[in-house]
């Protein structure tokens, strides 16, 4: 009961966060997110240490949690690393995929899909992400899968707040072809395609920080 209680009150702040309910740098109150929730305030500190993992809040000492603020050159700094590392995710995969391998990536696309279609925000940026994951999960290749959810969670909350739906749509479009040239064993197109495809993600994140709410909520 207290870890899906804990994961209620992440799931609701994380809401909060993508419809702009709580803007980034704003503080977060254990007591008042107690009384909102009904519950303890562990359960609360439990559900801002999970977001805080995922960089979506930053706690720190003698001050408390607030939401996190990445910036636009941060976004710029990890994109660059992963077009590096998932080159070599790319080559490695359509050299070792199996006909399982595909047919994983193909279901993971497929749910990417209905998550867009259902305006789900914060499902489809998990799983967007995770297709990058998976492809290392899939060959084995647990140091680059831990790697990749690091850089993944350090841009977590830009893709959050400044992924627009044609943007995720087209992010899951461009998924479904690169798995047609993993399928295909075609290295050169899947690399230019994946590549392509990160690029095309890092520009539609870089926006400038939505207007500021004529009241600045705490919560």
């Amino acid at each position: 009961m207290d870890s899906s209680t804990t994961r209620a009150i992440a799931d609701a702040l994380t809401t909060d966060i993508v419809a702009h309910r709580l803007q980034p740098s704003a503080k977060l109150g254990e007591q008042k997110l107690a009384t909102r929730f009904g519950v303890s305030r562990t359960l609360v500190r439990q559900a801002l240490f999970q977001m805080a993992q995922n960089r979506l809040i930053r706690m720190e000492p003698a001050r408390g949690a607030f939401v996190a603020a990445p910036s636009a050159q941060e976004a710029q700094q990890v994109f660059a690393v992963r077009r590096m590392l998932e080159a070599g995710l790319v080559r490695s995969f359509v050299a070792c995929a199996t006909p399982q391998h595909i047919a994983t990536l193909r279901d993971h696309v497929a749910q990417e899909h209905a998550a867009v279609q259902r305006g789900d925000v914060a499902r489809r940026t998990v799983l967007l992400g995770d297709f990058h994951v998976c492809m290392a999960t899939l060959l084995g290749n647990t140091v680059l899968a831990e790697l990749l959810q690091e850089l993944l969670a350090r841009c977590a909350l830009i893709t959050l707040l400044y992924q627009s739906a044609s943007a995720a749509d087209r992010s899951n479009v461009e998924h479904s072809d690169i798995v047609d040239a993993l399928q295909a064993r075609d290295e050169a197109l899947a690399l230019l395609r994946m590549d392509m495809h990160l690029q095309h993600v890092q520009a539609s994140l870089i926006f400038e920080p939505p207007p500021a709410k004529p009241r600045r909520r705490t919560a």
